[in-house]
């Protein structure tokens, strides 16, 4: 028994020091829109709404945080998520891509919405909001038609 004290101790003690280091948080002005994907082409509200629900957490300089963001290591593995994801896409900077890779974004986010990889399983768990529906998600991909059109 003794021995279990010391090692719950311990877990404990490993528990608490994790919360002192806490990733730096994504929040930057969101309604800083100057080079935001709705600025760069003409877009139905609709469309946009469902970007900023489903998308802008971890694709743009503003998150919205869960409780758990302020729990670490899950802290940690929101931070690295929003880094990936600005990474690849950041729907705020968008307007400062070159045409070449906007077009490119445009068609890679078309594929994930078709194969259904974004947004991410883990995502949609807790944010219901997200998980559109055969028309939403049809919507967003007639938007990227016709912009791709008309590039």
């Amino acid at each position: 028994m003794k021995k279990f004290k010391w090692i719950a101790a311990i877990l404990l003690l490993a528990f608490g020091s994790m919360q002192l280091f806490r990733p730096a948080k994504n929040q930057g002005d969101p309604q800083d829109l100057t080079a935001d994907i709705g600025h760069v082409y003409t877009m139905p509200d609709s469309v946009h709404t469902l970007l900023q629900q489903a998308c802008y957490d971890c694709h743009s300089n503003h998150t919205r945080y869960p409780w758990y963001a302020d729990i670490q290591p899950a802290g940690w593995w929101l931070a690295s998520h929003i880094r990936e994801g600005k990474k690849e896409l950041n729907f705020q900077e968008y307007g400062q891509y070159p045409p070449k890779r906007q077009r490119n974004k445009l068609k890679r986010i078309k594929e994930q919405l078709i194969t259904g990889a974004m947004p991410l399983s883990s995502y949609t768990l807790i944010h219901r909001e997200a998980i559109w529906t055969p028309a939403q998600r049809q919507a967003v991909i007639v938007f990227i038609d016709s912009t791709l059109e008309k590039l």
